[in-house]
């Protein structure tokens, strides 16, 4: 009895019928995402539907959200376990299935490639000024309160406190310093507005946040749009409090307080990724059509310095043609200050190679089934010509 009910079970699972339903799903999930990328940005549309388990919605009169579709990764993972389950079951002695064995293992490598970039992708920008040099990335999805020692310009050093960690709220040691952060409260959004007359006294007694109002409002969905992240925190050193400090990636400049001689600056700012190595954007080339203001190529000559490894080169960066090294993909992405500034998207993706490896394994299936159905066929051909 048990035996018939996992025969079935693996029947159903290796059927067509389960792989059509889940292309009809991951097909509406297509159009479901791309709808909401009005309301919700790219990567928030994204996120929602085709990188979670199960697509969650707010409904009127409830207080908690109901799952109302199954996420992309959900039916991802059906969809392969089915394919997989196809392969096994319809496993023949031989070769005359050879091509269509490896068709469907290319389509498991395609799933699972989306998989891995979900999980280990990362983007970032650089925003790098002509004759300047840099040797950071920039996450604007994810924001990090940078306290840095700036006694000594020269040698500046820096503690980046992920949003992450200040969502949690309550004290934060910064290991190698005598500094603990105790972080009152944190706003993924918020408005700012100085102080006016009959308003409640500000939250924050130091630093320009004393004559600041504070108001926290929903966090912004349009991929034009950047949240005013900000957190009200308290430095905390030697058995005293240096009062509550407002920090906000609105404020134009890092604040600044003194403990035993040496002084250390306060910053919201997107967060940061330190690399071995530094560009430096030599020029930046803005082309357009002539006689008209149509772009019709950006492009960023820099040059790479690797001090490790003695690696000294100008690269040229420009659309679809991107600087991949170190694991990275430097892509040019946008321009400004007079074609003075360039911004490259740089995407770290451990599984990139993947889709190009996929529909390579899917094209040579494809073409070994069909030479071997064609073989065949002549085959049987003669049998039927020496026959008559």
């Amino acid at each position: 009895m048990v035996r018939k009910a996992l025969a079935r079970f693996w029947a159903i699972l290796a059927s067509l019928q389960v792989t059509i339903v889940a292309l009809a799903l991951l097909m509406a999930l297509v159009v479901l995402c791309t709808l909401a990328q009005t309301d919700l940005g790219t990567l928030g549309a994204v996120n929602t539907y085709m990188r979670s388990w199960l697509v969650w919605r707010h409904l009127k009169g409830l207080g908690f959200p109901l799952p109302l579709f199954p996420g992309g990764a959900l039916v991802g993972l059906v969809l392969v376990v089915n394919l997989f389950a196809a392969l096994v079951r319809r496993f023949e002695p031989g070769g005359r299935r050879l091509g269509l064995w490896v068709v469907h293992a290319g389509l498991v490598l395609l799933v699972a490639g989306e998989f891995i970039s979900g999980v280990f992708q990362v983007d970032a920008r650089m925003a790098i000024e002509q004759g300047q040099t840099v040797n950071y990335l920039e996450d604007y999805h994810q924001m990090e309160l940078a306290v840095s020692d700036v006694t000594d310009p020269s040698a500046k050093v820096e503690y980046g406190i992920p949003d992450a960690l200040l969502k949690k709220g309550g004290p934060v040691a910064l290991p190698g310093t005598p500094l603990t952060l105790n972080v009152k409260r944190f706003y993924p959004n918020a408005q700012l507005a100085p102080l006016g007359a009959g308003d409640p006294p500000a939250l924050a007694d130091m630093g320009v946040g004393a004559g600041v109002k504070i108001t926290e409002i929903p966090p912004v969905t349009s991929d034009q749009d950047t949240n005013a992240t900000s957190a009200l925190v308290e430095p905390l050193a030697g058995g005293r409090s240096y009062g509550t400090w407002l920090v906000s990636t609105v404020l134009g400049a890092p604040q600044t307080f003194i403990h035993e001689g040496r002084t250390y600056s306060l910053a919201m700012r997107p967060r940061r990724y330190n690399l071995p190595y530094a560009l430096t954007l030599k020029k930046f080339s803005h082309d357009v059509y002539a006689g008209t203001q149509i772009p019709k190529n950006f492009s960023s000559l820099v040059h790479l310095s690797n001090p490790a490894k003695g690696e000294e080169r100008d690269v040229l960066i420009y659309m679809n043609q991107p600087l991949r090294y170190d694991g990275k993909a430097f892509y040019q992405a946008s321009f400004g200050k007079g074609d003075t500034l360039s911004i490259l998207q740089v995407v770290t993706n451990p599984g990139w190679m993947l889709p190009y490896i996929s529909c390579t394994v899917i094209t040579l299936g494809l073409l070994a089934h069909f030479a071997i159905t064609l073989f065949n066929a002549l085959k049987r051909r003669q049998a039927l010509q020496e026959a008559s």
